[in-house]
């Protein structure tokens, strides 16, 4: 995989389904460029990207079946939180019953209930990154990409969101691959943790208990 002069070779990893990985690395070394290819928002030179046994390398993202949660949230500045959360099922064309009902249960997972006629301009880091996980997880993805969710969140509202994640995870058995630089985030989290170094991935388990 190749991005201007950037490269990332032999690069190989599994995560087994329904667990909770942690990718670290420096800043540069190709996290997110390798989440991005895992999405396919870049394209891989060789090789190949299989996901709940698909080879999935050449699809479009939207036939992946991941929801992404890019660093910056890409929030709807002008869309309520409803509409994000319904803005999957929309383009899929779901039935109004359909769309309401996931709305419903996943305002409720994500404790954003009362949230649901605000707007982005109006929301705090928490709050907008609970918007951003509830409309990647619309669609019922089987694999969930996080690319820096919780960095500029104070520890308090950190640590809210460290019980939220893995109150999504156990609720959804949905498999997260979670980019971030911080060590003690990893180990909070992690069911295993890749540590991209010199554009080799290197496994250990984590240390969740």
């Amino acid at each position: 995989m190749r991005v201007g002069g950037f490269v990332l070779e032999d690069v190989g990893f599994d995560v087994p389904t329904g667990q909770y990985a942690v990718l670290m690395g420096r800043t540069g070394s190709g996290k997110t460029t390798l989440l991005e290819a895992l999405c396919g928002l870049k394209a891989v030179a060789s090789g190949t990207i299989r996901l709940n046994g698909r080879d999935v390398t050449r699809l479009k993202p939207a036939e992946r079946g991941i929801g992404y949660v890019p660093q910056d949230r890409a929030l709807f500045q002008t869309m309520t939180v409803r509409e994000h959360l319904a803005f999957a099922l929309t383009i899929q064309k779901a039935s109004g019953q359909v769309i309401q009902q996931s709305v419903a249960e996943l305002s409720r997972l994500l404790g954003i209930e009362h949230l649901l006629n605000r707007r982005p301009p109006g929301l705090s880091g928490g709050e907008a990154q609970r918007v951003a996980l509830g409309r990647a997880l619309a669609a019922r993805p089987g694999v969930l990409c996080l690319d820096e969710p919780l960095s500029g969140l104070d520890d308090e509202t950190r640590h809210s969101m460290y019980e939220l994640l893995e109150h999504v995870q156990q609720s959804t058995s949905v498999t997260i691959l979670h980019v971030t630089h911080n060590l003690a985030e990893a180990e909070q989290l992690a069911d295993r943790i890749f540590l991209l170094r010199n554009g080799r991935v290197e496994c250990r388990e984590g240390d969740k208990k």
